[in-house]
């Protein structure tokens, strides 16, 4: 049975009537270490997040979980070796398991069970995940699925749409077999162009995808002659909402590679990152929050609150001194295909009432603060808060 929009609504005001306590988190979902094409020892990835604030993270290497035994080649380079040594200083001899082979260093990365209860504690959890890299005709087509219990190998098939469908299907099913909630989301559909508006709007059954992704690559804000991926949003809500499908949430990540070198060719960490309101730091509390769309994307912009009650959103920033906020509330009419503003506030506080007119409404909230490292030059720090709608969807 699908849960209504006015229970999700109910959900997300339990915190204020006293019944219920909800915190937010915030979390990184898409990372990479060296178990894939990261650069950098799991240890010094999440000593990293959990020294900057995040609460949560889900290492995502390709095709391959952080269990067994694998060895990495330290590069040549000085920068590489100094990233050794400085691992080494900071974990000791008896953590750090090495031996000089032809002259190279060789290193055996720790797993996710080694390294995960040296930083585990009741305000940081890691998220054991997987981006499975598919692809169809030269296409790259990557997804990840959060608290993955078992390795999925990627699942091919005859078109783009199919190889994603294939994928969320093999997710769904470890989902039921195991009883263990996990989510999958579909990672930057602007890299290389691979994964188009349509391919995704003939998709069935995903909630998730990445409105912003911080990799130099990912052409978030399109081309000349593809959409960026917030118009692309706001295109698959309108179909999903035609068809009665639940409507698309949007997740900003980092799909961090590189933690060496910094600067707009390189994809670093603390780009973008998803806050959650959830009950409790839990990898079930979280996706339950996920999934009833009780969370934001963000840039850097960081809200004070976000209270969704009575058809009404309410937006409250937290300000940062010197610093102007625009907040816009988004969205399509019924009966109407094409994204409009519908309210734009200059301020900390704003609010919008969603009826019956409104396919769905979603808030974006923009800062004229310029972003540290960005993925773009000249980016300004961002939220986007999630699609609402007081409808149920169909079945």
């Amino acid at each position: 049975m699908k849960i209504s929009f006015l229970v999700s609504l109910f959900v997300l005001t339990l915190s204020a009537s006293g019944q219920s306590t909800t915190t937010w988190y915030k979390g990184n979902l898409h990372t990479h270490s060296y178990w894939s094409d990261g650069d950098e020892y799991p240890e010094m990835i999440m000593d990293w997040y959990k020294t900057h604030g995040y609460n949560f993270v889900a290492l995502s290497d390709h095709n391959i979980l952080a269990v067994g035994e694998k060895w990495i080649v330290v590069p040549k380079s000085k920068l590489y070796q100094q990233g050794f040594e400085n691992y080494l200083k900071k974990y000791g001899e008896n953590w750090v398991t090495h031996r000089l082979d032809s002259g190279r260093t060789h290193v055996r990365l720790k797993t996710f069970a080694e390294y995960k209860p040296l930083f585990e504690t009741k305000d940081f959890l890691i998220i054991q995940s997987e981006e499975i890299s598919d692809g169809f005709n030269g296409k790259p087509i990557h997804m990840n699925v959060t608290n993955v219990q078992k390795l999925i190998p990627p699942q091919g098939g005859q078109s783009v749409t199919d190889v994603m469908q294939r994928n969320l299907e093999a997710v769904m099913k470890q989902r039921t077999e195991t009883g263990v909630p996990m989510i999958m989301h579909l990672n930057h559909p602007n890299f290389h162009f691979a994964v188009s508006t349509q391919d995704i709007i003939d998709l069935k059954g995903e909630r998730f995808f990445e409105v912003y992704n911080g990799h130099p690559q990912v052409f978030n804000y399109g081309d000349s002659s593809h959409p960026g991926t917030e118009a692309m949003w706001d295109m698959i809500n309108v179909a999903y909402s035609t068809k009665g499908q639940p409507l698309l949430y949007g997740l900003a990540t980092d799909d961090s590679h590189n933690y060496h070198q910094y600067g707009a060719a390189y994809s670093n960490a603390g780009r973008g990152w998803v806050m959650v309101k959830a009950a409790a730091l839990t990898p079930e509390a979280l996706i339950e929050a996920l999934e009833s769309g009780q969370f934001y994307a963000s840039t850097g912009v960081t809200l004070a609150d976000l209270e969704v009650s009575n058809s009404i959103i309410t937006v409250k920033v937290k300000a940062d001194r010197d610093v102007t906020y625009t907040i816009e509330f988004v969205g399509v009419m019924e009966g109407e295909t094409e994204t409009r503003v519908f309210k734009s506030a200059t301020g900390t506080v704003s609010s919008f009432n969603v009826t019956a007119s409104h396919r769905f409404v979603r808030c974006r909230i923009t800062s004229d603060k310029v972003k540290e490292n960005p993925f773009h030059v000249g980016d300004y720090e961002m939220a986007w808060t999630q699609p609402v709608t007081n409808k149920s969807p169909r079945d």
